[in-house]
């Protein structure tokens, strides 16, 4: 096997598969990504069996062959090189030499027959998706992922369609028992996959699309069936494996009735909450929100640290009302939204909270309150 190829490309196949590849693991061979050099094309490969991708990208073929190699020995080799192109080539010993000008690496492979297969694109139904639409749908409720092992069902987003007569929507929902998160975005196509059951992506299959997204923003294929998730764009197909479970009915905590509402500027409470959030550490992160006349004010109290107070002017003239939560929660749901007012609704007694962006109707986050 021998290649050439451009620096610049090969750092970037390179980097996709990082956060794929174990670190520690049983089997030796799932911490590095294969090599396969064909017909012109370089097509770089990584899986941990439950996540598979395979990057393809142009290079200039001298002997077609395949190797696997450590994936973050090769990228800090890699990394490190100066110039515009890497020579690589192997020989019978499965030894593979890396030459960048004058800087040469020698670095041991491991034989390609030992690696996991990485099937291709299966028959699985695959529709057309703006990249932006899932980076989207992920940023606005990825945080609200379990992480708790043992909770299986919860450790990802919950992912489903609603389809009219005009609209083909795409929901995303996140919770992890405290919090929950929905986001919904019409897809603009009118024969959208069919998710009315939904599927359960992982928590590490959403890190590794939502890396995707950010590199390749345009238009990609998105296909679900045979218990995986599959995106394909230009230069990569990644799959990943879905949770078999089933998620929690999460409509049954969407509070039906209006509890108390206030209208705030994103800005000035996203302020507020981090001020909060300085006297918060690992055994206490609550605030106390009390809602009165003219004015939301804000209380942490923890005994490790101190204790801390701030006021919003709003405008509201009912009944007063104090309510615990999660300062860190709050945070986060408002963090992600985008339009410049926030809807904050307080619900009576151990009803949860309600964060809204006012301008999308799309997008909330519920909160459970704490006992005061």
């Amino acid at each position: 096997m021998e290649f050439n190829v451009k620096r610049e490309i090969f750092l970037t196949g390179i980097q996709k598969t990082l956060g794929i590849v174990e670190k520690k693991t049983t089997m030796p061979i799932l911490s590095n990504l294969l090599l396969r050099a064909a017909d012109d094309r370089l097509t770089i490969i990584a899986t941990d069996r439950e996540i598979g991708l395979v990057a393809d990208y142009e290079a200039e073929i001298i002997q077609g062959g395949e190797i696997t190699l450590s994936a973050r020995k090769l990228h800090e080799m890699v990394r490190e090189v100066q110039g515009e192109k890497i020579h690589v080539v192997k020989n019978e010993r499965d030894m593979v030499m890396i030459t960048c000008n004058k800087a040469v690496y020698r670095i041991p492979g491991i034989p390609a027959d030992d690696y996991p297969v990485v099937a291709g694109q299966e028959e699985i139904p695959q529709c057309r998706i703006k990249g932006g639409i899932l980076k989207e749908l992920i940023r606005r409720t990825a945080f609200a992922m379990s992480t708790d092992e043992t909770r299986k069902t919860l450790n990802g987003v919950f992912l489903e369609t609603e389809k009219s007569a005009e609209t083909s929507m795409i929901r995303m929902v996140a919770t992890d028992g405290h919090r929950l998160a929905l986001m919904k975005i019409d897809t603009g196509e009118k024969d959208f996959l069919d998710l009315e059951k939904g599927v359960i992506v992982p928590r590490k299959g959403i890190g590794e699309i939502r890396r995707l997204v950010d590199e390749e923003i345009g238009d990609m294929s998105l296909g679900i069936g045979k218990g995986m998730l599959m995106i394909k764009t230009d230069h990569t197909l990644l799959k990943v494996s879905l949770i078999d479970g089933e998620y929690p009915d999460y409509s049954r905590v969407i509070p039906v009735g209006k509890g108390l509402v206030v209208t705030l500027e994103k800005d000035k409470f996203m302020h507020a909450l981090r001020r909060m959030s300085v006297i918060s550490s690992e055994r206490y992160n609550g605030v106390i929100i009390t809602i009165s006349e003219g004015r939301l004010v804000m209380n942490s109290t923890n005994p490790d640290v101190g204790e801390a107070n701030d006021e919003i002017d709003i405008s509201y003239s009912g009944e007063e009302r104090s309510t615990g939560y999660n300062v860190t929660y709050l945070a986060d749901a408002v963090e992600v939204i985008d339009e410049g007012q926030v809807e904050f609704e307080i619900g009576a007694g151990m009803k949860p909270g309600v964060v809204r962006s006012i301008g999308n109707e799309n997008y909330f986050c519920i909160v459970m309150p704490l006992k005061l």
